[in-house]
């Protein structure tokens, strides 16, 4: 691939690409999305909503919206969000409007969004827009473990629960385009830039 070809790739096709990743809780999602996002232009992150009570270190509006029940709901009633699911007790959705507004400015968009809403994405896809699905991941259950305790966030229980969940989700790979494995966070953030750019560069010559 020549340089120029490469860099269109890396700058966005225009077309509005849909890039939904996914993966269990403590995976490092955010922490690999955040690196991309620093080092790709044209994109753009979805920040979703959730009734979740606010973690330390998370700011409102950029790492999620939080939000009440009954605002939740006001949004589900209303047809705002294009999907919403509910993960160890809490609501999470992605609105319409933001990847709306992503696209009109020529974006593309990450959405950072559970297991059962990437499913649902995948039924009722984005009418116009391309969606490319990565699944990222640790590569073993004990080190996603390991990943959570660090954190220091949550319960032991609390833990072994999400490792449950997460080892069901592990079901739902064969169902994704992608799998990105984080044991090291460099290379995780090459893989997925790499992904992107090769997406774009792919759905640009149709």
């Amino acid at each position: 691939m020549s340089s120029e070809r490469l860099d269109e790739a890396r700058r966005g096709t225009g077309s509005g690409i849909a890039f939904v990743v996914t993966g269990p809780s403590g995976a490092g999602k955010t922490s690999v999305i955040n690196r991309v996002m620093g080092e790709l232009p044209a994109l753009a992150f979805s920040v979703s909503h959730t009734t979740r009570t606010r973690r330390e270190g998370e700011s409102a509006g950029a790492d999620y919206v939080f939000i009440g029940e009954d605002e939740f709901e006001r949004l589900v009633r209303a047809g705002e969000f294009v999907e919403h699911t509910v993960y160890s007790g809490n609501r999470y959705g992605t609105t319409r409007e933001q990847l709306d507004e992503a696209f009109a400015r020529g974006n593309d968009i990450i959405l950072n969004v559970e297991v059962e809403g990437a499913k649902r994405l995948r039924e009722i896809g984005l009418p116009g827009h391309p969606i490319v699905f990565v699944f990222l991941a640790p590569s073993t259950l004990d080190r996603l473990a390991k990943r959570l305790r660090t954190r220091g966030t949550e319960s032991e229980a609390k833990i072994s629960e999400r490792i449950a969940v997460a080892a069901r989700e592990m079901i739902a790979l064969n169902s994704f385009d992608y799998l990105v494995l984080n044991d090291d966070l460099d290379a995780a953030v090459a893989e997925l830039s790499s992904i992107i750019t090769a997406e774009r560069l792919r759905i640009a010559n149709g």
